[in-house]
C-alpha cells in the first residue's frame, strides 16, 4: 500500500537573518530536494525575517520538518500538514520560551484533543474548573497561539494565497 501524499506549510514566523540560509538547507533535507524560501523582514522583530513555504510529500513529512528546525534559538515557526484519508492532520508550534507544542487536527484545521489527554485533564483537575480550564489551554497550545499571534498577523500582508481542493 502507497504512503499518502500530503501537503502543508512551514510559517517562519522570525529568524535571525543570519538563520536563514540554515533554514532552507535543514527543510531541504528534510524533503529531499533544495528548497528556497521568499524571506521577508518580520516587522514585530527587527533584524529577523519570515517567511512561508507550501510543501507536498509523504504523511508523515509534518514531524519530520518540524523536528528538521527545531533545535535553534530565536527561531519561531509553525508546520502545518493536512489530513489525508489514511492519516490525520497535525499542527507543530515552536517559540523560544515555550519549546514545541504539538497538536492533531482534523479536515478543517480544529484542534482534536484525545480520550486520554481529556481524561488526564479531568483527573489533574479533580473537580475544579479552574485547574480543567487550565488544562484544556495546555492542551490546546493556548501559550504558544498567544505568543504567536503577533508573528502571524505581520504576514497579513503576504502576497501568497494558496487554495486547493478539499476532500
Amino acid at each position: 500500500m502507497a504512503t499518502p501524499q500530503a501537503r502543508g506549510v512551514i510559517y517562519i514566523h522570525s529568524a535571525p537573518r543570519a538563520l536563514c540560509p540554515h533554514l532552507e538547507w535543514a527543510v531541504g533535507r528534510a524533503l529531499g530536494r533544495g528548497v528556497s524560501f521568499d524571506w521577508a523582514d518580520q516587522p514585530v522583530l527587527s533584524g529577523s525575517r519570515r517567511a512561508e513555504f507550501y510543501w507536498e510529500s509523504t504523511a508523515g513529512t509534518g514531524a519530520a520538518l518540524a523536528t528538521a528546525i527545531r533545535g535553534w534559538e530565536h527561531l519561531r515557526f509553525e508546520v502545518t500538514e493536512d489530513p489525508t484519508p489514511r492519516s490525520d492532520g497535525g499542527r507543530w508550534l515552536h517559540t523560544p520560551g515555550l519549546g514545541i507544542h504539538y497538536a492533531q487536527t482534523d479536515s478543517a484545521g480544529n484542534v482534536v484533543i484525545g480520550e486520554d489527554r481529556l481524561r488526564y485533564a479531568m483527573e489533574v483537575a479533580a473537580g475544579d474548573a479552574f485547574e480543567l480550564h487550565r488544562e484544556l489551554q495546555i492542551a490546546l497550545g493556548a501559550a504558544w497561539d498567544e505568543e504567536l499571534e503577533p508573528f502571524r498577523h505581520a504576514s497579513d500582508d503576504a502576497p501568497v494565497v494558496w487554495l486547493h481542493k478539499v476532500g
